[in-house]
């Protein structure tokens, strides 16, 4: 099993692209700032994860999310590699969103985030599944479509 839940804030605005394919899928990228367990003796220690998102819910990241907003994703990790220009292989983890809850505002204050606080945006308007590595050039292998009949709302 593959699941992944965390909440933590933007830290920058996602980045919103279109793949290179024919039917032109949406995907945003942002990164979470996520509090890691502390004991009492230890400072507080802060993780950085990359996420991905696709379809209609990437457009809506990319329209509301701002850095400092605070955010529940849930979803898989998804690793990869690349190659460098100079021939060194880098590897990528990444956690691919199936679902973005928007929790709060930027303003770190904790309320609702007004109009849009506390919507959920799931699903994907996207109609296949691409290979695809790091790069907005393609969509992971397994992501499944979902039609826009499927979702809730």
């Amino acid at each position: 099993m593959n699941s992944v839940i965390l909440i933590g804030r933007l830290t920058r605005k996602p980045e919103l692209r279109y793949s290179n394919s024919g039917n032109q899928v949406a995907i945003a990228r942002f990164s979470l700032a996520v509090d890691r367990p502390f004991s009492r003796d230890q400072e507080k220690t802060v993780d950085f994860i990359n996420i991905v998102v696709f379809g209609k819910q990437a457009e809506n990241c990319e329209r509301y999310l701002d850095k400092g907003r605070q955010v529940a994703v849930q979803g898989r990790i998804q690793t990869g590699s690349y190659k460098t220009q100079t021939g060194e292989t880098r590897y990528t983890t990444d956690i691919v969103a199936d679902r973005v809850e928007f929790l709060s505002s930027g303003d770190r204050s904790g309320a609702s985030g007004g109009q849009y606080g506390g919507q959920s945006y799931g699903g994907s308007d996207n109609t296949e599944a691409q290979s695809g590595g790091s790069d907005f050039g393609g969509i992971p292998e397994g992501f499944q479509s979902v039609s826009d009949d499927d979702i809730p709302f």
